[in-house]
């Protein structure tokens, strides 16, 4: 199964989650990230992502920033994206019915509320990127869960 999550700008939210769900998920499963932007293409992660990462022994000093492109919805079975706003983007992004049903909110998927965003830390501290960290930990720990056991009955 291929899983790509994405957020605004892919230095913050994405990357820690690519790391995260990298790192929990078996080698069944290819994780990818990328933003709705191309602001940073090619860029690394934010430092303070990438501090708190290696704080929680996850390496995301090797990723780089990238956007969403066509290509994608017909390469990953499931796309994850941090917030509503990145949400519709994605969703408009997408041009047929079946790559629509691939689209999905992160914490949603992991079944942790429908509504529920991954908030941005971009302009906050390194408390709030921990925060998002952990957020993030605990819904992949839950994805985790629902992905193995669905993987495992196909």
């Amino acid at each position: 199964m291929k899983i790509l999550v994405v957020c605004l700008g892919n230095i913050c939210r994405s990357p820690l989650a690519e790391g995260i769900l990298k790192k929990k998920l078996s080698s069944d499963f290819k994780v990818d990230s990328a933003g709705t932007i191309d602001l940073h293409q090619g860029e690394l992660p934010d430092h303070r992502a990438i501090a708190i990462g290696k704080n929680h022994d996850v390496n995301i000093s090797d990723q780089r920033s990238r956007p969403v492109t066509d290509q994608d919805f017909d390469e990953f079975d499931l796309i994850l994206c941090m917030d509503q706003s990145v949400y519709e983007d994605v969703s408009k992004m997408a041009k047929t019915d079946s790559q629509r049903r691939k689209i999905s909110l992160f914490m949603d998927a992991a079944g942790l509320g429908k509504d529920e965003n991954v908030p941005d830390p971009y302009w906050g501290d390194m408390e709030d990127f921990e925060n998002v960290y952990q957020m993030l930990n605990h819904a992949s720990e839950q994805l985790k869960h629902k992905l193995h056991t669905s993987f495992a009955n196909r």
